[in-house]
């Protein structure tokens, strides 16, 4: 898993005012929580932020924040949430859980499909219903991604989360019989569309 550094301040004052004075200045306002840990409301700069995800895009992170405030406060943590604004789609607003190394933590984990279904050469289409599944394990064994070799994939067949395969310490909690990704012909998936609009 990826670690990277981010600098914070630690803010005294929430609410909406105060929120909005933050993102003129190019900040965004977060709250810092976890198990047996005291939230603590911080700000981090947008641009810091934009670009790390940027640059880590579909990766799992690992924050090491570094919180100002009058002496620096160390503190690991994952992204666990962030709300858009309706309009710009710049994020406003973040949720990190701090993590303790030796305590399992649940995260959604982003899924790789590798290589082309074969039954997509018969006429097939690809239908995916996850891109990520929920893990539990310890912040040390939290996979960046998870990969998958659909190649061997025929028209009909199905895989569910029981047929994923995880690293040794990770478990994953989503129902093993959830479809992940199907192939389907493409006739039945018109005929399933027009019995749904019917």
């Amino acid at each position: 898993m990826r670690q990277v550094s981010l600098s914070a301040l630690k803010r005294d004052k929430t609410g909406k005012e105060c929120a909005k004075k933050l993102r003129k200045q190019g900040l965004i306002p977060a709250v810092v929580y976890g198990h047996n840990f005291n939230p603590v409301s911080i700000s981090v700069k947008a641009n810091e932020l934009e670009s790390i995800l940027h640059k880590y895009k579909g990766e799992t992170l690992l924050f090491n924040l570094e919180v100002q405030n009058g002496e620096v406060q160390k503190i690991q943590a994952i992204l666990k949430d962030y709300q858009l604004h309706p309009v710009t789609d710049k994020i406003i607003h973040l949720d990190f859980v701090a993590i303790k190394e030796g305590e399992k933590i649940s995260i959604d984990v982003p899924l790789e499909f590798i290589g082309r279904p074969v039954g997509l050469t018969k006429g097939g289409v690809l239908e995916v219903f996850m891109h990520t599944i929920t893990v539990e394990c310890l912040p040390s064994d939290i996979p960046d991604k998870i990969q998958i070799d659909i190649s061997g994939l025929d028209l009909g067949d199905v895989l569910h989360v029981k047929d994923i395969k995880v690293p040794d310490g990770v478990k994953i909690l989503d129902n093993p019989e959830e479809t992940v990704i199907t192939i389907v012909a493409e006739g039945a998936e018109k005929e399933e569309a027009s019995s749904e609009e019917a």
